[in-house]
């Protein structure tokens, strides 16, 4: 998958494939009942960022490429998806795979389209969706425990993985997600190997109807904030109907559609930006004649490594890099300026990209 990845679940009908659509305008068949997303759909969406538009034009740069971020679209979770009702456990493999959760959570009463619950109730829903990713889980931590037990009596390195698995259990039978235990550094590196949905970072995304436009808050986006601190996840509201509408749009059009609405942005660019502060996500960049390309990498990163996503020659290789702030780029104007200007650094292996770092590597 490209960039970073995050699934898009929620119960049936609360406007997961209409949102998906928007993101990717791909398209997704949307339709009012459940199950008409059989397969996920993978949609690969465009960071915006206009500072590649003004180094580009600085570089004279032949192409552009965004950071790229992966949503996938998976089928509308019902209560059982667990234990295999509607088409749960094929669904929930597919969020394995992902990196982050986006829960779209219906906050719109419309009675043409139908509840699978019979009505809306945000709190609810999103303890159905909870309580079907804790059950997958812990399907998993048994299976795996099972099997430990066999190899452990040969192995007693496989202890300590023993008991973080044993631990995660005992969370997860008290019906907790394990995004909220507190784990050690060694029991974390213990479970890494192992892709529990319940461990994994969750944005709520507010589905409000177009009624509740420009400011997006009703009372059920307000229990869905309460409930969301007490679990320190993130919330934002969103009207995946405007979405789908603006998605039509050409750049220019969309724009003046939501500044007509008092709005200043789409609810997809706070989408993905909040996917990337979910995820701790940073962007650095490159640029010259042939490109100018943001790459994503997660903060905290070191140069060789942040090279090494470029090619993993530049790692292996790696003698130092040549960085100039975003904001020293743009002020003299290129390259050459800001090296004039004493604002090109080098740095070497244990420098750390800050966000906007316009860098470039140099190896053997």
């Amino acid at each position: 998958m490209a960039g970073l990845s995050c699934g898009i679940v929620g119960l049936p009908n609360v406007g997961k494939s209409t949102l998906f659509n928007a993101l990717t305008r791909k398209g997704a068949a949307a339709a009012n009942y459940p199950f008409c997303t059989i397969d996920p759909n993978v949609g690969i969406v465009p960071v915006e960022d206009k500072r590649l538009e003004v180094l580009a034009k600085l570089s004279h740069t032949k192409n552009i490429i965004p950071a790229p971020i992966t949503f996938v679209d998976i089928a509308g979770l019902v209560k059982g998806a667990a234990q295999g009702e509607g088409l749960g456990n094929q669904f929930l493999s597919h969020i394995r795979e992902t990196d982050a959760i986006i829960h779209v959570v219906r906050c719109f009463e419309n009675d043409d389209v139908i509840h699978v619950e019979g009505k809306v109730d945000p709190i609810r829903d999103i303890g159905v969706i909870n309580l079907e990713l804790i059950l997958a889980d812990l399907q998993m931590v048994d299976n795996v425990i099972k099997k430990l037990e066999k190899q452990i009596k040969g192995n007693k390195e496989l202890l300590p993985v023993m008991a973080a698995l044993q631990k995660a259990k005992q969370f997860l039978d008290a019906e907790k997600p394990l995004n909220r235990c507190e784990f050690t550094d060694e029991e974390k590196k213990a479970l890494s190997a192992y892709p529990f949905l319940t461990a994994k970072k969750v944005l709520y995304a507010c589905n409000v109807s177009e009624s509740d436009l420009p400011t997006m808050e009703n009372e059920f986006v307000e229990r869905v904030r309460d409930y969301a601190k007490q679990e320190n996840n993130p919330v934002i509201t969103i009207c995946a109907k405007l979405e789908e509408e603006l998605a039509l749009l050409s750049h220019e059009e969309s724009l003046e559609y939501l500044q007509g609405l008092g709005l200043q942005e789409t609810g997809l660019q706070r989408l993905v930006k909040a996917s990337f502060r979910l995820l701790d996500l940073i962007t650095f960049i490159t640029t010259g004649e042939m490109e100018t390309r943001a790459w994503t990498i997660k903060k905290g990163t070191k140069a060789p490594e942040a090279a090494g996503k470029i090619h993993s020659d530049l790692e292996k290789g790696f003698i130092r890099a040549e960085v100039i702030t975003y904001e020293d780029f743009v002020h003299y104007g290129s390259r050459n300026g800001a090296k004039e200007a004493g604002k090109a650094r080098s740095e070497g292996k244990d420098y750390i990209v800050k966000d906007g770092d316009v860098i470039l590597f140099f190896h053997n």
